[in-house]
């Protein structure tokens, strides 16, 4: 398991199996959209999909590595906070899609 440096300060921490630790980009509160208007934190919105940095896998995880950009269904998620800050723990399998510079562009992915 690879687990980022913000993690090292601490206790050692091993991911089991397909675990995922991220760490979310942003906050959840009121955001800007591309042009500009400001959409309070409590605007009403479809279901919508998050982006988080991974900080550390689990031994069995086979197409994420630390510092990937992963997209997650944020209803799905198990927080924890570690030395202090707040981060989710997944499963590989949520994991909807990798945005990381090695990745192809003409690849197909992964089938989980």
């Amino acid at each position: 398991m690879t687990v980022d440096n913000d993690l090292d300060a601490g206790l050692p921490i091993r991911l089991l199996h397909d675990r995922v630790l991220v760490r979310m980009e942003g906050s959840e509160g009121e955001r800007r959209s591309t042009a500009g208007i400001v959409i309070p934190a409590t605007a009403a919105v479809g279901k919508r999909l998050a982006w988080a940095t991974t900080v550390g896998v689990g031994p069995n995880v086979r197409a994420i590595v630390s510092g990937d950009r992963v997209l997650f269904d944020p209803d799905d998620r198990s927080e924890v906070e570690l030395h202090g800050r707040g981060y989710v723990l997944l499963r590989e399998r949520d994991v909807h899609a990798v945005a990381a510079e090695r990745i192809e562009n003409d690849s197909t992915g992964l089938y989980l």
